[in-house]
């Protein structure tokens, strides 16, 4: 039903996580990112408790190794479900449930982890961890390069209706947090909300809200 990747840049410490799928809304439920924390997307049968609990829990320290595990291990449904979690120590861990509709597929890479169910095909979750894999630049540009990957190899078999993006690095609100609801084209006009949320006026206002670090001032960083 779902493709996704999360993701950690190591240079500058974000998390990030974006999704598509053919059904509407899917940044409601699927995506889940926090500051200092890690990343984690619940699909498949999707379990909005895997990424609110696992917040959680990766922020008291435990790694995603861990996490995956305790999470689905006592959860009736876990053969319907897709997991995939990230932390601070950039190591990636995900389970695919036995019953998973196919094509499913998941791979765990070096700083992210990418998986999908109900694809076209068994090369999306494929081409997704090569255009993330092979891009550079800002993790919001990866992650968007990663999904586009997978769209263009063949996305949700259904076909793509909605997309989601959150990006977080420094503050305890999201730098990107940005989604297409219901689309014809999702993730190209996801790309366009991003752009049109770093640039311009809206960008400006971005960067003068309070920083934890420097709470009186109003300037970027």
């Amino acid at each position: 039903m779902t493709f996704s990747i999360v993701a950690r840049d190591p240079k500058t410490g974000a998390f990030g996580v974006a999704t598509a799928t053919g059904g509407p809304c899917v940044g409601a439920l699927v995506p889940h990112a926090a500051s200092g924390v890690g990343a984690i997307a619940t699909q498949g049968d999707t379990n909005p408790y895997f990424g609110i609990d696992g917040l959680a829990l990766l922020g008291e320290g435990v790694p995603a190794a861990e996490l995956v595990p305790r999470l689905t291990g006592a959860d009736p449904g876990r053969a319907t479900r897709q997991l995939i979690a990230i932390g601070a120590t950039g190591q990636p861990a995900g389970l695919t449930g036995a019953e998973a509709i196919a094509s499913a597929g998941l791979i765990l890479g070096e700083h992210f982890a990418v998986a999908g169910n109900m694809l076209a095909n068994d090369g999306v979750v494929a081409a997704i961890a090569a255009g993330f894999a092979e891009s550079s630049g800002p993790l919001v540009d990866r992650l968007l390069a990663a999904m586009t990957a997978g769209e263009t190899a063949g996305g949700d078999r259904r076909g793509t209706r909605s997309a989601a993006l959150i990006v977080c690095s420094h503050e305890a609100y999201a730098d990107f947090d940005c989604r297409v609801d219901l689309s014809g084209t999702p993730l190209a006009d996801l790309e366009a909300v991003v752009s049109a949320a770093r640039s311009g006026a809206y960008a400006d206002f971005v960067a003068a809200r309070p920083r934890r670090r420097t709470p009186h001032s109003v300037a970027p960083e």
